[in-house]
């Protein structure tokens, strides 16, 4: 079992950047995708980047595509998430997950077995 954390969530201005961290403890966080994931109030959870094994190669929702980016360091067992350009309707808890599968490019959030607690980010105008 892997231990997820996020950090770096906070109040950003519309337009500015912001970097969330998922840190995992307890396991290799090699072993498995990453994906991070999205959920607004009253919203269903929604997918927004998602990372293989290996980091080379990267998947990114619609509505974040050209703004976001993600990222991992496996020797420091972290996945990032460099967010640009942010808006108002970017606000939302974020969540990283880890997938069981190192390839898998899945978008669904009941396909990713470990969760962590959240990072609330919220854009202002």
């Amino acid at each position: 079992q892997v231990q997820l954390v996020e950090s770096g969530g906070g109040l950003v201005q519309a337009g500015g950047p912001l970097r969330l961290s998922c840190a995992a403890s307890g396991g290799t966080l090699s072993r498995y995708a990453v994906g991070w994931f999205r959920q607004g109030p009253a919203a269903e959870r929604e997918f927004v980047a998602g990372i293989l094994w290996s980091g080379a190669g990267t998947f990114y929702g619609d509505s974040v595509q050209g703004r976001f980016t993600i990222s991992r360091d496996n020797a420091e067992n972290t996945v990032y998430l460099q967010m640009n350009s942010l808006n108002p309707e970017d606000t939302a808890v974020y969540y990283c997950a880890a997938h069981r599968h190192p390839y898998s490019r899945s978008r669904a959030a009941s396909e990713y077995t470990y969760w962590g607690q959240g990072a609330q980010v919220t854009v202002s105008s």
